[in-house]
């Protein structure tokens, strides 16, 4: 059977959590962290071994090359053993340990999706800010270690375009106002290395990326920060966890802070949540209030010098500095198509918040040129876009990319690798030129 004819496997990697699945399905079959175990207990043993027990050495590498886990069983091996090292392999965004990655691939591809990668297309996501080289590696582990037939390496903030794009449409009727095109900002705000990224009819304007420096660990940091300044007794090995899990169930956007501060004082019943826990070593129950935390959390991204004093740029503010950098010609039509990706933006009312910012600021630029030069400006539309896959907006894009009979004609196939190197990986079958 021609691997044409099967489904293709999607993988997006992200700094925190991990999308897996095939072409075709409307979500991804596994979601999980991005870690690895490794027990290094056996290098030390090759390390203690004789030269002349060779033997003994050899046996001890290949254990130490086998005795990993990935994903929630890695975090919890970690946490119960002694014996394994934890490991991130992307960091902000950008795979730093090749080797643990490749480890993570392998378990995802034959122990999750329990698929032969030889008989798959593959369709990998990439940072927007992700370098030729990492791309010519990825390509390498995939070509050489899993020998797949075909592969395609899509960068992450297209695909987000593409999967709001997808879901208004499938959701639109035929008769209503169309949605918009492959034009927009990605606003993408994950784990870690958030970016807000310009797209113009499916092309990345490079020199228009803004970065941000906080990201969804920095909300989980500064809940924890808040929880303990307040005096709660959270245990220490459970307390970013415990955090997280807050951050995720209870925090949201508010649109007055001062508002939400005079509720929780007035209705404190209502408004304060508890949490309950045990504390692993002892057993003992404990519970913590949940008060601030709820709304001071994302507060980061819209007053970030509330939580480092290192940066004070808002980020609807970012967000107009890129649309403003980007060509003239084309700025309506992003403002008009904000879409947001990544598990941090789907904080209950985040949209709201910051398309209201948003349009404050374009308002505010209006009535200055308009006062300034005496003419009469056309109102700018400003709208942010956001629905229920946010959380996996990259993989949910890439599903519907690879689902298209045009996606295998764009693969780098194992042919073109083979005749001339990794380097096909530089560059784009669809736009025939660099990413």
């Amino acid at each position: 059977m021609d691997a044409a004819t099967r489904p293709a496997v999607v993988i997006d990697n992200g700094t925190g959590y991990s999308k897996l699945g095939f072409s075709g399905n409307s979500e991804p079959c596994f979601t999980i962290p991005t870690v690895v175990a490794v027990n290094e207990s056996f290098l030390d043993q090759s390390e203690m071994c004789s030269s002349a027990n060779w033997i003994a050495q050899y046996n001890a590498g290949v254990m130490a090359d086998l005795d990993f886990f990935i994903g929630d069983e890695a975090l919890s091996l970690f946490k119960s053993s002694g014996l394994y090292t934890r490991k991130h392999p992307i960091n902000h965004g950008q795979v730093d340990d090749w080797d643990t990655m490749e480890r993570f691939w392998q378990q995802c591809i034959f122990n999750y999706l329990r698929c032969n990668p030889e008989e798959h297309y593959f369709l990998l996501t990439d940072s927007p800010v992700s370098t030729p080289e990492s791309r010519e590696c990825a390509g390498e582990i995939m070509f050489e270690t899993f020998n797949v037939p075909g592969l395609y390496i899509s960068v992450q903030s297209v695909l987000s375009l593409s999967a709001g794009y997808a879901f208004l449409k499938s959701i639109s009727d035929e008769d209503s106002v169309s949605v918009s095109d492959m034009t927009g900002v990605v606003v993408d705000i994950g784990d870690g290395a958030p970016h807000v990224v310009p797209v113009v009819n499916g092309y990345v304007i490079g020199s228009s990326i803004k970065s941000f420096p906080f990201s969804g660990s920095d909300v989980t940091q500064f809940v924890l920060q808040l929880l303990q300044e307040r005096g709660e007794l959270i245990a220490p090995e459970d307390s970013l966890d415990i955090a997280r899990r807050v951050k995720e169930m209870y925090c949201y956007t508010s649109s007055d802070i001062v508002k939400e501060f005079k509720k929780h004082d007035k209705k404190p019943d209502k408004y304060i949540k508890h949490w309950s826990a045990i504390k692993p070593k002892t057993g003992v129950p404990y519970t913590i209030d949940i008060g601030y935390e709820r709304f001071l959390g994302p507060e980061i991204f819209f007053h970030p010098e509330i939580y480092s004093a290192n940066f004070s740029t808002p980020l609807p503010e970012l967000i107009d500095s890129c649309v403003q950098s980007a060509p003239i010609d084309t700025r309506r039509d992003l403002y008009k198509n904000i879409v947001l990706s990544g598990g941090s933006t789907m904080f209950k009312d985040f949209h709201k918040r910051l398309q209201n910012d948003i349009k404050k600021i374009v308002d505010e630029r209006v009535a200055a040129t308009n006062a300034r030069h005496h003419v009469e400006v056309k109102p700018v539309e400003v709208n942010v876009v956001a629905h229920p896959i946010q959380s996996y907006a990259a993989w949910f894009g890439g599903s519907v990319a690879a689902s298209n009979p045009e996606f295998y004609e764009s693969c780098h196939t194992k042919e073109e690798y083979e005749e001339h190197g990794a380097s096909i990986c530089r560059t784009s079958t669809v736009f025939k030129g660099m990413y």
